[in-house]
């Protein structure tokens, strides 16, 4: 947990600052019992009046400043691990978003968020209490002990053996505690995972009535975490009233054997007062580190957690000598690619090779799982090749910039996402700077502008979280819009139009032949009329190439292509 708090550097003047008021306020607290004990001894004892006013208002102002020290390092130990808390989600969020896919895969979405929100919020939550206690509490006992012993040595014979019983105990309570807290962080991610499928899934688990097999999964996830809270709070609420007989009892002893010497002359009454006072300060601090110590370890779960997402490195990086592919405009070509996904037994495509140069339509056809959209995911770097070589304009992938690679590049993913804001917020996720004419026309081109003129606001109306205000077909209109407005050098479509009817592809197909005319268009479908005008069909079949050409020459040379135009086009249709 001490490595995220190199992220404090710009509060490091308010730490110094919180440091200063603590240790004036515990010395405050230190010194307001022996100013009692003076009163009772030279005040009360000798009817001293005005000593007693005299050292009652300096009791007044020393309290007045400890309250005001006190407010003061609150208030800015809470802004400082606010600042903390918001430092490190920025310091995760742009680690994970500079992670390639694999990263994604591997370390999930679910534990992600979890780490994001909840596991911060330890940190930051611990760290507001380090600053307010655990700074205090170790002056607090030392001062009280030497103050204590200054008192009366005799006495403090008490607290040896108060203190190490106290001590003993607390360490008991924490070794039963503590793998408590560290597993609670692993049950809250299994919550977030079982909430965040059902939600996303709500409509297969309505499809199939499976509604009351997922509130019995949520419900086991729920009462897991439910029962180890349970067991945690049983054992705190055994603790304090524990600590408190302890502390009680504590000061019983010193009442008793403080009254033995009082009555021997051996100490006075003010004394008496004062050392009640230190030994309550004393194990009270005590408690409070002891408390420190079983909240820590639950934030130091939490900041592992968060260090393996900060240390976790792409396994995409740009490298140290960035080539710019200017030369050429709208060149890919992929040289002998091979590509397998983290963990599996068989590559997911191998042996591809091919060229798509401007003013083309490269076409990629295939059943189910043979590894178009693993394809067209190398083109854009998110997977890293196995072997071979994907070139754009004829430098290597791997050897451009990212930002570089992904601006000559308009995608329009398989699975249409929208986020929340208007109809042109989300055109404009293409080109920030696009103006009112740009997205227009990108979305008449992509045949968006008939539903979006008969909406209420028409391109100012808000698109509800996920899209889940518009269709299917909307969605994907408005994705191609968003890509179209970008103007790329290459296009990607990724099975794109397999929510649109067979009219509007055919409108939609017409207006981008002649919008995209000069560019390199990529175009994954499982359509065969979507793909028999392109210029090259590429069919894959178990993540290999199949067969390559026009529609008539894989129809006299592909069996697998004829297999999938028989199994949707009819004898004549073929014809």
């Amino acid at each position: 947990m001490l490595r995220l708090y190199r992220f404090l550097k710009p509060y490091r003047i308010s730490v110094i600052f919180i440091l200063g008021l603590i240790f004036l306020q515990t010395l405050s607290d230190l010194y307001l019992p022996t100013l009692m004990s003076n009163i009772i001894n030279k005040g009360i004892m000798n009817h001293d009046i005005n000593y007693i006013w005299k050292t009652g208002g300096l009791m007044l102002l020393i309290a007045l400043g400890g309250v005001i020290c006190s407010i003061i390092a609150s208030f800015l130990s809470s802004r400082a691990a606010v600042g903390l808390g918001r430092i490190i989600r920025n310091k995760v969020f742009k680690r994970v978003e500079s992670y390639s896919l694999h990263e994604f895969d591997k370390i999930g979405t679910s534990t992600l968020i979890t780490r994001t929100t909840n596991d911060i919020v330890q940190v930051q939550n611990v760290s507001v209490m380090i600053a307010r206690m655990m700074l205090s509490a170790p002056m607090m006992i030392i001062g009280g002990l030497i103050l204590a012993m200054s008192k009366d040595k005799p006495l403090t014979l008490v607290l040896a053996v108060a203190i190490p019983v106290l001590v003993v105990f607390i360490v008991l309570v924490a070794k039963k505690i503590i793998p408590l807290f560290k597993s609670i962080q692993s049950k809250i991610d299994r919550i977030n995972l079982v909430l965040r499928e059902n939600l996303t899934g709500m409509r297969v688990v309505r499809a199939f009535n499976r509604i009351d097999k997922e509130k019995e999964r949520f419900e086991d996830a729920n009462a897991d975490l439910t029962n180890t809270y349970i067991k945690v709070n049983r054992i705190m609420a055994f603790m304090m009233p524990a600590v408190m007989l302890v502390m009680n009892f504590t000061s019983l002893a010193i009442l008793w054997f403080g009254g033995l010497r009082i009555s021997h002359g051996d100490m006075d009454i003010g004394a008496l007062t004062a050392f009640i006072q230190y030994a309550i300060m004393i194990m009270f601090s005590i408690v409070m580190v002891t408390i420190m110590f079983i909240m820590v370890p639950r934030a130091q779960a939490a900041a592992v957690r968060i260090n393996e997402v900060l240390d976790t490195k792409s396994d995409i990086n740009d490298s140290n000598d960035i080539k710019k592919a200017d030369s050429e405009r709208g060149y890919v070509e992929f040289k002998d690619v091979s590509f397998s996904y983290h963990g599996a037994e068989q590559p997911a495509i191998s042996n591809i090779s091919f060229s798509a140069k401007p003013g083309e339509i490269t076409a990629i056809i295939g059943g189910t799982g043979s590894g178009k959209s693993t394809l067209i995911n190398l083109i854009p770097r998110f997977y890293d090749v196995g072997g071979g070589n994907v070139l754009v304009d004829g430098v290597d992938v791997r050897e451009m910039s990212q930002e570089a690679l992904r601006e000559k590049i308009g995608f329009v993913p398989q699975k249409a996402v929208l986020f929340s804001g208007t109809i042109t917020e989300n055109i404009k996720y293409g080109k920030q700077d696009a103006s009112d004419e740009e997205v227009n026309h990108a979305a008449e081109i992509a045949q968006a502008t008939e539903f979006i003129s008969g909406m209420k606001d028409g391109y100012d109306t808000e698109i509800a979280q996920g899209g889940t205000n518009v269709s299917g077909g909307q969605k994907q209109r408005l994705s191609i819009a968003r890509a179209l407005v970008r103007k790329p050098e290459i296009y990607i479509f990724d099975d794109s139009f397999s929510a649109l009817d067979f009219k509007t592809d055919a409108k939609l197909r017409a207006a981008l032949k002649q919008e995209i005319a000069d560019a390199t268009v990529i175009i994954v479908a499982q359509r065969v009329g979507t793909v028999m005008d392109a210029d090259r069909i590429i069919v894959l079949d178990d993540g290999q190439i199949a067969g390559m050409g026009t529609h008539k020459e894989l129809l006299n040379t592909c069996e697998v292509y004829r297999e999938i135009v028989s199994s949707q086009l009819s004898e004549e249709e073929i014809a």
